[in-house]
């Protein structure tokens, strides 16, 4: 699947209304989220259709990121139906990111 990057502007269309919604914080400076980049690409190219991935600039971006409270990036966000249901902060490996997405699947 396509990783999607939303802007302040399309965060809303971007977001999925039905179903479950990955959303990623970051900023091309910050050392971890670059290293959980080829994480996520991964993720999205084994997860068919079941998760939809967004990446959100948080510098590019301010309002979006002040709206769901991101302090701390890579920062990632699941939403269901439109709601943001669970939060991480840091890395997580391609395992742990599946498993902590099953729960809500």
């Amino acid at each position: 699947m396509t990783i999607y990057h939303a802007t302040d502007s399309t965060f809303k269309k971007d977001l999925r209304s039905e179903g479950v919604t990955l959303v990623n914080f970051w900023a091309s400076w910050c050392g971890p989220c670059r290293m959980f980049a080829p994480i996520l690409e991964a993720y999205a190219s084994d997860n068919k259709s079941d998760v939809k991935v967004l990446k959100v600039n948080v510098d590019e971006n301010v309002e979006t990121a002040a709206q769901f409270g991101i302090m701390s990036i890579p920062a990632t966000v699941l939403f269901k139906n439109g709601k943001p249901v669970a939060k991480e902060v840091g890395i997580l490996s391609k395992d742990g990111l599946k498993k902590w997405v099953a729960k809500y699947l």
